[in-house]
């Protein structure tokens, strides 16, 4: 749990990130092209380009019977919501949260406020976890918000073409409530922690670009068709990654040091 002082320091943050028309519009466009645009165009291509079922055939065999329909377009909709897009989809939380947490340190460094912080009652160690949280807090209610608006979204095409909806499976519940919070906190704890030796966030934001390589190698699997990942190997991973989340910014606070922000 956090003391009134994080929270303080917290409110301060999102406030700034909100202010700063620049990390602001970033925030916006980035979750609206992962969970509109690129949605829709998967959507409207496979409803409307009957050849394209065709590119699908290898997947669609590997998507569970209760979720084909004898509409070829509706089941191959069906799978690119169920199996990819929840990959594309976790490219929001990496996104936002690199474009917090590596303002955090920086924010302050740019700002001059960095030495105010030294003064606070708080610990380092304190300082550190509330750095993480408010980017925390702010990446999981845009990441949220994403997920309800790309929802919406694709059901409002599915049904204006095909008179039917989209079956919302397991894999989703799973991506939301671990897969997301896991990669997120793992995200934030490096981004803030790299964060405290840069200079700009230009350069904490560089030094996160590694984050995203291992969601580019499922992207490719995906739509290769060498693998599908179902709910249940979701569900592994995410509870993996959580407790490694947990591990990492525990590790993190123990070994963050003012020199480390002096540097």
């Amino acid at each position: 749990m956090i003391n009134s002082k994080q929270k303080a320091i917290v409110k301060k943050d999102v406030q700034g990130i909100i202010a700063n028309k620049r990390y602001f519009y970033m925030l916006l466009l980035m979750p609206l092209l992962f969970s509109v645009v690129l949605p829709s165009i998967f959507i409207l291509i496979s409803l409307l380009a009957p050849d394209s079922s065709r590119d699908f055939e290898q997947l669609l065999t590997m998507l569970p019977e209760e979720l084909k329909t004898g509409d070829v377009a509706v089941s191959i909709v069906q799978l690119i919501f169920t199996s990819i897009l929840p990959i594309f989809f976790l490219m929001i939380p990496i996104m936002t949260s690199s474009v917090m947490a590596a303002s955090s340190f920086v924010g302050e460094k740019e700002k001059n406020t960095l030495e105010t912080l030294f003064y606070s009652p708080l610990t380092v160690k304190q300082i550190f976890q509330a750095k993480v949280y408010s980017s925390l807090l702010m990446s999981l209610v845009i990441t949220g918000v994403s997920f309800l608006i790309m929802l919406l979204t694709v059901q409002l095409e599915v049904f204006f073409f095909k008179g039917t909806l989209l079956s919302v499976e397991l894999t989703w519940l799973f991506v939301l409530v671990l897969l997301v919070p896991a990669i997120t906190l793992i995200s934030i704890t490096l981004i803030v922690k790299g964060s405290a030796k840069s200079q700009t966030m230009e350069e904490a934001q560089q030094k996160s670009a590694f984050l995203i390589l291992p969601l580019v190698v499922f992207m490719i699997g995906q739509f290769t068709g060498l693998f599908l990942l179902n709910a249940w190997i979701m569900l592994a991973v995410g509870v993996a990654l959580g407790g490694a989340a947990i591990a990492l910014l525990q590790g993190s606070m123990r070994s963050f040091t003012y020199e480390m922000l002096l540097k």
